[in-house]
């Protein structure tokens, strides 16, 4: 199940017959936010299990789509499982928010915290989950107006008390939304 844009179905469409992927891939339109596109595919999902996976990351490898499944099925415990990057960098907290782009009060953001990376890990995907759970979680944040702020699924399952594991990601499942990660993502796929 592949959410598209509205009015970008076409488009898909031609890309997934192109790369001989049109026969097992359906089309559904996604909704203004990413949540609402998953809830819009998820619709139409019948198996027991279900991935979900963001465009953004194109490197990924159908090795971390099977360890994220394999480490699930094994797992009766755990209601998903996610691919995520153990943090490196030292991480602050700041007092304020994150200012919007361009605006810096005073200079920038104060550090409030420096927090422990130990416990930190970096969430992407692929996330695997049982089916009717991630429903059922879609359903409640839904109901309670919080599903528009949701930035993963596995957050969804946090919310309603539900296990979610972390398989470790390799360093290449990067994700890609500058410039500079575009050029990251060429270099890696021209070293394949």
């Amino acid at each position: 199940m592949v959410a598209v844009p509205p009015g970008a179905e076409s488009d898909a469409k031609r890309l997934l017959e192109d790369a001989g992927l049109a026969a097992s891939a359906r089309l559904t339109s996604g909704g203004p936010t990413r949540a609402e596109s998953v809830c819009n595919a998820l619709e139409l999902v019948e198996t027991p299990l279900v991935l979900v996976h963001d465009a953004a990351r194109p490197l990924v490898t159908s090795g971390l789509f099977d360890a994220v499944l394999e480490t699930l099925e094994a797992r009766p415990d755990a209601v998903g499982v996610i691919a995520a990057a153990a943090l490196a960098d030292t991480v602050k907290r700041a007092r304020e928010p994150r200012p919007a782009k361009g605006e810096h009060p005073r200079g920038g953001p104060t550090v409030a915290k420096t927090l422990s990376r130990e416990h930190l890990w970096a969430a992407q995907t692929p996330q695997a989950f049982r089916t009717d759970a991630l429903r059922e979680a879609q359903r409640g944040a839904a109901e309670n107006g919080t599903l528009a702020a949701v930035t993963d699924e596995a957050m969804l399952i946090e919310r309603a008390g539900g296990k979610v594991l972390i398989e470790a990601a390799p360093p290449e499942n990067i994700k890609v939304t500058t410039s500079i990660d575009l050029e990251l993502a060429t270099a890696l796929l021209n070293a394949r």
